[in-house]
């Protein structure tokens, strides 16, 4: 069970089906063991295999109706396979990119929490402590971001699975850290480290109004794709499609330096207070600290 708020600071308490068979795998000894098989990257590309394959398409209305999911939101088109609507594209006009300067935006649908990093370039996700350095695998580039900004956008399995550039600039090449894929739900950071043990890819972009931004994308529990289109030293643009996640839940992680970004006040306190915010796709949650 955990909180969440919406931007208009309704606060409501989620507990599915799918978080009570995490906490039986996460808490107890019996279903750890068998964790041990599930995060192996072997069974989420055989995953993967199953759900790019034709008959995978029976899948998808059962989906859509158990998560409540809006077609209209949609391009409209006939799925090939399950993993063709999981990645489907939004309808023009469906989200807003927030184009004011100044407008630090949300990279994907998500549940949004954000932490401090303190000057020895660590931070806290509830009882779990995180270095950036354990993060990057990079001590001199975990210094950048030392008294800024750890900006952690969860995507749950109904979220659109696209995300895009916060802000035009120049973005560097993709380092991949290869590893295990526990799921991201927040009962498996109170028994596992899950971002510094997850595969990841990450990327800086030198952005146009707030320094240099990193990009980090985590991969999760059923996940073996992390699908990333940009070139390194190439022009981007806010709002230009960065990738795509297959299959399951995953993570974009931001990671601002000091004095670059203020957050949103609403979306800090409820992060302060244990509880995540649902945000869409170009939506504000900061802004320039020099605005």
């Amino acid at each position: 069970m955990h909180l969440v708020a919406d931007r208009k600071g309704q606060i409501t308490q989620e507990d599915s089906r799918q978080d009570r068979l995490l906490e039986i795998l996460y808490g107890h000894r019996a279903g750890r063991g068998l964790l041990r098989l599930l995060v192996s990257p072997f069974l989420s590309r055989l995953g993967g295999l199953l759900l790019d394959s034709q008959s995978s398409r029976f899948l998808v209305p059962w989906f859509i109706r158990s998560h409540g999911i809006d077609t209209g939101e949609y391009r409209q088109k006939e799925y090939r396979s399950f993993n063709d609507f999981f990645t489907r594209r939004l309808a023009p006009g469906a989200r807003r990119i927030c184009e004011e300067p100044e407008a630090f935006v949300s990279p994907c649908d998500s549940r949004l929490s954000i932490y401090k990093i303190d000057d020895e370039s660590a931070f806290s996700i509830k009882h779990t402590s995180y270095t950036v350095q354990s993060l990057l695998r990079s001590r001199k580039l975990a210094e950048r971001f030392a008294g800024g900004y750890a900006w952690v956008f969860r995507l749950c399995v109904e979220d659109y699975h696209r995300y895009i550039f916060v802000d035009g600039g120049v973005a560097t090449g993709t380092v991949r850290v290869p590893g295990v894929l526990h799921t991201v739900n927040p009962v498996a950071n109170d028994k596992f480290p899950i971002y510094k043990e997850n595969t990841r890819e990450y990327s800086l972009l030198r952005s146009d109004h707030f320094g240099t931004i990193l990009q980090m994308e985590v991969g999760a529990m059923m996940v073996g794709k992390i699908l990333n289109r940009h070139v390194r030293g190439e022009r981007v643009y806010r709002g230009q499609e960065k990738g795509n996640f297959a299959f399951g839940g995953s993570t974009v992680i931001l990671m601002t330096s000091q004095g670059a970004v203020d957050p949103d006040k609403d979306i800090l306190v409820n992060s302060m207070r244990g509880i995540e915010t649902k945000v869409k796709l170009g939506e504000r949650v900061g802004t320039s600290a020099d605005a």
